[in-house]
């Protein structure tokens, strides 16, 4: 199958394809006792300890085991047990698994337009984002890109708008960034690289060691539920928001091409079904977690700030020049921001109307 074509066939139908919830078998074909047994396993970029983003990947393969009658069975392994976590594209891509959860940004080495899969430094907000996936056209794109590497991408949650990250030392403007030793990945490090940080790219079960024994200097990970999780308050107190380079940052489920092509049209439906189911209820609760965790946090002496405009202002700059300077070097890049800026300028006119004046109005006056 010539690779538009495959991509053009599997990107439609993936919500539509919820009408499948509940059935033991589909409209019309064989009856599900006549499908084969099938084990696959899934590599996951994120320790069981996280129980959000790890739970994104207990859901998808307990409600694929229940849609198929149990016949079709997906085991889940954590970062470092088959694969280390930044390593789960090439896993997939070689064959070695079958499907992988993970963060496209982890990727961007390389290719740079992975980072549209998962965030861009002041770009699209959660609803944005899944917007842009679903309806937008993004998801198609993103297809186009993992194809090259024999994979089919699924969108695989949302933790949306993240903090800025943990500091040992208060940051009162761009020139306290010099010389700073950061875990932040993606096109956030790279901002933050031009700002004159020392970026570092460390996998979520590497972040703490690194930070308690002064290897690193700062990090960002998500949110309160799971950065209290991971203890960073332990070993930094200064907790900066926004995390303005991952606004509404997308995990995806990936499954190599080879292997989706052998399964009954059933399974394939089962795995899109899952994944949106998974892909929801991942945002869901974040947004439930997150208050309580940022209080506790409070309560143990952690110190909320924002950063300056001083910061906010220049990173904004230097995320402008980026990703131009990547257009201009990347046709694959070049088109793919070239359709996300125009879903962005159109989708931030509505966002900015009636979502902007009823949060403001509620926020400050609740």
């Amino acid at each position: 199958m010539k690779r538009r074509d495959f991509i053009k066939k599997t990107t439609t139908g993936a919500l539509a394809s919820s009408v499948f919830i509940g059935c033991n078998q589909p409209a019309s074909g064989p009856a599900i006792h006549t499908h084969p047994t099938i084990r696959w396993r899934l590599a996951s970029s994120f320790p069981p300890s996280l129980d959000t983003i790890f739970g994104s990947g207990e859901i998808l393969v307990k409600r694929i085991k229940e849609l198929t009658d149990g016949r079709f069975q997906i085991r889940l392994y954590p970062t470092g047990e088959l694969v280390h976590g930044l390593q789960v594209l090439d896993t997939v891509h070689q064959g070695s698994v079958q499907m992988g959860h993970t963060a496209g940004y982890y990727y961007i080495g390389k290719n740079p337009t992975f980072s549209f899969d998962t965030a861009i430094p002041f770009g699209l907000t959660a609803r944005q984002q899944m917007s842009w996936l679903y309806e937008g056209g993004g998801l198609g794109l993103m297809r186009e890109l993992y194809a090259d590497f024999n994979v089919l991408s699924f969108p695989g949650g949302n933790t949306g708008a993240q903090m800025g990250g943990w500091f040992r030392q208060e940051i009162h403007s761009v020139n306290d960034l010099k010389g700073l030793r950061m875990r932040i990945p993606g096109i956030g490090g790279q901002v933050m690289d031009r700002l004159g940080v020392n970026v570092q790219v460390l996998a979520g079960g590497d972040i703490y060691p690194a930070l308690e024994r002064g290897a690193i200097d700062a990090t960002e990970w998500v949110g309160p539920y799971d950065d209290e999780k991971l203890g960073f308050y332990q070993a930094a107190k200064n907790y900066y928001y926004p995390g303005w380079w991952e606004p509404g940052p997308s995990l995806s489920f990936l499954v190599n091409k080879k292997a989706w092509d052998t399964l009954p049209a059933l399974y394939q439906k089962a795995i899109e079904v899952a994944a949106a189911e998974a892909s929801q209820a991942m945002l869901a609760k974040y947004d439930a977690q997150n208050p309580a965790a940022l209080a506790r946090l409070l309560k143990r002496g952690v110190v909320l700030r924002r950063f300056s405009d001083d910061i906010m202002a220049t990173a904004q700059q230097e995320t402008k020049s980026k990703l131009e300077e990547l257009a201009t070097r990347n046709a694959t890049y070049n088109k793919v921001y070239t359709a996300w800026k125009k879903f962005k300028k159109t989708s931030n006119t509505w966002f900015g109307t009636s979502e902007q004046a009823y949060t403001a109005f509620r926020m400050d006056c609740s």
